[in-house]
């Protein structure tokens, strides 16, 4: 959505694109982890270490794996977060051209804890926000799913 020459929208996201960077640096931190995502998914019995005389060679990974999958899902959880409020901002520019009413749900949401994006701004606390809303479950009647998996 960032890429005008994909998405149709303005560079960025933003109105002065070369003024303003927009959500050039929110797609750089998703892109930050996601690529850690993709290092901690690489599966430990590639690098075994032998335990007990030699007799087990996974047995230790287990924890390890589980505290790279908590990781893991607390960056998707950023990630998707990101996602959301790239999406309001995408939508925001279409108006007055209406949406469907699940989305216009979500974009409100989101926007009572994220305000609308206009000129640059420290965004880290709007990430933090908008992800502490998701992990409350404020899209689960949207997809169901997605905030059941990231809650554990």
């Amino acid at each position: 959505m960032v890429d005008a020459s994909m998405s149709g929208l303005p560079p960025f996201l933003t109105e002065n694109s070369g003024l303003h960077s927009g959500f050039m640096m929110t797609q750089v931190t998703a892109a930050a982890l996601v690529a850690e995502n993709k290092n901690l998914a690489v599966p430990s019995s590639v690098d075994s270490i032998p335990t007990s005389a030699n007799q087990e060679d996974h047995v230790s990974m287990a924890t390890y794996a589980a505290r790279r999958l908590l990781q893991m899902t607390d960056n998707l959880s950023d990630i998707i977060a990101i996602e959301w409020m790239t999406a309001a901002r995408g939508v925001e520019f279409h108006t007055p051209v209406g949406t469907s009413p699940s989305l216009t749900r979500a974009v409100a949401r989101l926007r009572e804890v994220v305000p609308p994006h206009e000129g640059d701004r420290f965004l880290a606390d709007d990430i933090a926000n908008a992800k502490t809303r998701l992990l409350a479950g404020d899209l689960r009647e949207i997809c169901p799913t997605l905030t059941d998996s990231l809650r554990g």
